[in-house]
């Protein structure tokens, strides 16, 4: 039996969200892992990092084999690394295992997140072109929203906390595989033999592929301060040891993600990139002051926020370059942006890690604010360039 194009649709669909799911599985497990191994801030987001850095060398080599390859072929590469990663989790004996786990996640991920994006933009038999972008991020919430809350839930009531979010994750991904086995063969009809290229965009969309990478690495930049650090935060600043709490908090940062990208598959792309800015800078003030003060409602009000933003700002920037990219060039431009994205992501969170090392969590906190409202003011401003440049000029008759 095989699966017509609703069926790789959705199966696109759950790699994107498996993909999410193993990004986040360790995350509410940061704090357990830095307590048993004495690890300093540093150290536990470099950790997190070693998944964007693996992008870093994933994503400039390999991002167009889907173009090549056919996506279905390299979703399934993809999702078996993301099987090998939990399988190394699992039975992680000292910190080693967990740069390796994450390595694998970011190899995994970079090979199977752009193709997914492609394939569920190439097989939406919905009609509505904005549809596929919405349900991308509607996947990668569920996925993280799934992985955090069970992380967390698994840790505070199962023996063996470090253990039963990664069995879970492994069987998922056998479960996709058999999916993907399943999906029709998408390979061109007519490639030429693939070498390693460097990926480069098509003419005339450089300022939107800016516009749109810049809006994904935001939404990228917060969520890695949710994703890394936030469990510690939350700890420290609330006095909160309850890892089922810890994990529904950041749930809901992921749950709002979900929720907010039902409602935008009718906003046009551009606008979810302008609301989305305007919220992160929200969010980012919201974290600020969770931090300074210590309250666990400003934390939810911040995972709620943030989650917002992210969505209006991942969907918008997905958008702008689904909108714009050629089909035969879009795994590349896809890749691109997700290869710029994780690079400040991964800049952003280690830089954080070494802040706090070096002085507080709260001060780095405060400054990775800073750091990130800026970025936000320069979204804004290639956004206005680029609704003047597509404004007809106004002709004034005497």
């Amino acid at each position: 039996m095989k699966l017509g194009r609703t069926g790789a649709f959705w199966t696109a669909a759950i790699v994107l969200a498996l993909v999410l799911w193993s990004s986040g599985a360790p995350s509410v497990l940061y704090p357990i892992y830095a307590q048993q191994w004495e690890l300093s801030p540093v150290v536990v987001t470099t950790v997190f990092a070693t998944y964007q850095l693996a992008l870093l060398v994933v994503l400039p080599v390999f991002g167009s084999l889907s173009d090549q390859f056919g996506r279905r072929l390299v979703m399934t590469w993809g999702v078996t690394l993301l099987a090998a990663s939990a399988i190394v989790f699992a039975f992680a004996p000292h910190v080693s295992f967990l740069f390796l786990g994450r390595a694998l996640q970011g190899a995994g991920s970079g090979l199977a997140m752009s193709a997914a994006t492609a394939s569920l933009v190439e097989n939406n038999t919905t009609g509505n072109p904005r549809f596929a972008s919405s349900l991308a991020t509607i996947a990668t919430a569920v996925g993280l929203t799934f992985a955090l809350v069970l992380s967390g839930v698994f840790a505070q009531f199962l023996p063996m906390p470090l253990f039963w979010s990664y069995i879970v994750l492994l069987a998922l991904t056998v479960g996709a595989v058999i999916a993907l086995v399943l999906t029709r063969d998408d390979r061109p009809a007519y490639t030429r033999p693939w070498r390693p290229q460097a990926l480069r965009l098509a003419p005339g969309l450089r300022l939107s592929f800016s516009i749109a990478t810049l809006s994904v690495s935001l939404a990228y930049c917060v969520g890695a301060i949710f994703l890394s650090l936030g469990a510690q935060m939350i700890e420290q600043f609330t006095q909160t040891s309850d890892t089922a709490v810890v994990g529904l908090l950041l749930g809901c940062s992921s749950a709002a993600i979900g929720v907010t990208a039902l409602l935008l598959s009718r906003v046009t792309p551009h606008v979810a990139v302008w609301t989305g800015t305007f919220l992160t800078v929200a969010s980012l003030a919201l974290m600020a002051s969770a931090a300074a003060f210590g309250s666990i409602t400003l934390f939810l009000c911040w995972c709620v926020m943030g989650g917002v933003a992210y969505s209006f700002a991942f969907t918008g920037g997905l958008g702008v370059i689904n909108h714009t990219a050629p089909v035969h060039s879009r795994g590349a431009a896809l890749s691109l942006l997700y290869l710029v994205a994780y690079a400040l992501q991964a800049a952003t969170v280690i830089g954080i890690g070494a802040f706090a090392t070096a002085g507080t969590l709260r001060t780095a906190v405060g400054a990775a604010a800073i750091v990130l409202t800026g970025l936000c003011i320069a979204l804004l401003v290639l956004t206005t360039v680029d609704a003047r440049r597509a404004s007809p000029p106004v002709s004034i008759h005497a």
